[in-house]
């Protein structure tokens, strides 16, 4: 794509590498805040950086935070002993918007997939391990999607807790294989939580 202005092309490949982000969209973007006033780019850019620099991870959950507790964490209406163990951030506020969950969550911040080159080691699983040991965790909930990364996931924290005195949940399969949570709609993935099964019988239908 010819453009007359370096400065406008580099805004453009920059703006591209998001998702969903194609070049004639970038550039209809980088378009658009031309025409803005200068202090609309300020602040949109402003805002990206205070995000970049000051967000935060929540030291219980893995969500992200504004403060080093999050405020599903830090609510005491919530039932702390009941965990729903999530892939990532937008599969919390999924179920989130459902209204329906009252528990907390654990953010994985992925899914084991060796031909990405992704290991339990790379993901937040030791920390969901030592809330079960400890006792804090009286019931996990999978919620990650039904993949085989999804599954190998799954089984795999099976294999590190199975011993423990805790119940083991999956959402019902409302939800299509290989769907995320995200794009599934809120009365489907409510009715999943809410009719959740035993995690022995999801690995025997699966």
């Amino acid at each position: 794509m010819e453009m007359s202005s370096k400065l406008l092309e580099r805004a453009v490949a920059e703006i591209s590498q998001l998702p969903g982000i194609g070049k004639r969209t970038a550039l209809r973007l980088a378009l658009h805040l031309l025409k803005q006033p200068k202090d609309m780019t300020e602040h949109l850019t402003g805002a990206i950086l205070k995000m970049r620099e000051e967000i935060r991870f929540c030291r219980e959950c893995h969500n992200i935070s504004d403060v080093e507790v999050c405020e599903i964490c830090s609510n005491l209406s919530r039932d702390k002993s009941v965990i729903c163990v999530v892939e990532d951030i937008r599969d919390v506020m999924a179920i989130e918007n459902t209204g329906l969950f009252k528990g907390i969550y654990h953010v994985l911040g992925g899914k084991i997939s060796p031909i990405d080159g992704i290991g339990p080691s790379q993901l937040n699983i030791a920390t969901l391990v030592e809330k079960v040991k400890t006792g804090v965790a009286k019931e996990l909930i999978f919620a990650l999607s039904s993949t085989m990364e999804g599954d190998t996931t799954n089984f795999y924290i099976y294999k590190q807790i199975k011993d423990h005195n805790i119940v083991l949940s999956a959402i019902a399969r409302g939800i299509a294989v290989g769907d995320e949570l995200e794009f599934a709609d809120e009365v489907t993935l409510g009715r999943s939580i809410i009719h959740r099964v035993p995690f022995e019988s999801s690995l025997k239908n699966s």
